[in-house]
């Protein structure tokens, strides 16, 4: 059984490793198409996934957490 400091140390690491993921991605492929993004621009779109994606996992988590507590 994980603790729960370890659980919320885990969901941070996540968080920031996919947040650099999606900024070093928009940085390397936004130019491919044509896109000349400034840095504080692909810092905000970055900050804008990250919360939709935290906004997702919760929300999958609970439904599968409902579909498998029945």
């Amino acid at each position: 059984m994980q603790l729960k400091r370890h659980s919320l140390l885990e969901s941070v690491i996540n968080v920031a490793v996919g947040y650099g993921v999606a900024l070093v991605s928009q940085i390397v492929i936004f130019p491919l198409y044509g896109m000349e993004v400034p840095l504080s621009a692909n810092i905000q779109i970055g900050i804008w996934f990250t919360a939709i994606s935290i906004v997702r996992s919760y929300v999958l988590r609970r439904a599968f957490n409902r579909w498998t507590d029945r």
